[in-house]
């Protein structure tokens, strides 16, 4: 009857020992492309951060539910959508609204930062219903199928929202292009 016992000791804690290295390496995987998402819906750096907290605590519940790896990220970010609506469903406190967080730009010239300042107050500026589609083939690279599957929406809906969107930030990019050119020379 020992025996019995030490051998289902060790598979429950070999068990766990799964668990752990599979949640990790999802960490390790999504961590940064998940905070780019929750920053995108919510535009506030602390927020982000609890929202993919809370996706991590949930994922970890329900780990054992995912049973198809290559499905880890729409997994996720399904369950980050989730989590930023549960976000409006709680009592929100009054804010001060404050400057949007500025992505440091890889050659560091201010331009290039004001741009990048300029595309995101505009993509942040569409319609939900076009900026998330937009966002998730933008930051995480998912394809209209995906998106798709992700939004549970019709493919067709899903492209004509991104063909919209895109024209809706060409258009509202085009004055301070124009301008940039002018500028420049």
């Amino acid at each position: 009857m020992w025996p019995r016992k030490q051998t289902r000791d060790t598979q429950v804690l070999s068990g766990m020992m799964m668990k752990q290295r599979r949640f990790e390496a999802l960490v390790d995987a999504f961590q940064a492309d998940l905070y780019r998402y929750a920053y995108w819906l919510c535009h506030d750096k602390t927020v982000a951060e609890d929202i993919v907290q809370e996706t991590y605590l949930r994922a970890w519940k329900a780990l054992d539910s995912l049973q198809d790896e290559h499905a880890a990220k729409s997994w996720l970010i399904t369950i980050l959508r989730r989590e930023n609506a549960r976000r409006f469903e709680r009592k929100q406190f009054d804010l001060v609204d404050i400057d949007d967080f500025a992505v440091a730009s890889e050659d560091g010239s201010p331009d290039t930062a004001i741009e990048q300042r300029e595309i995101q107050r505009h993509i942040s500026a569409l319609a939900l219903e076009y900026r998330e589609p937009l966002i998730l083939q933008l930051i995480f690279g998912l394809s209209g199928d995906e998106i798709a599957t992700q939004l549970q929406l019709n493919k067709n809906t899903v492209m004509t929202r991104l063909f919209r969107a895109r024209n809706q930030l060409k258009d509202a990019l085009q004055p301070y292009s124009q301008q940039g050119g002018q500028q420049h020379g």
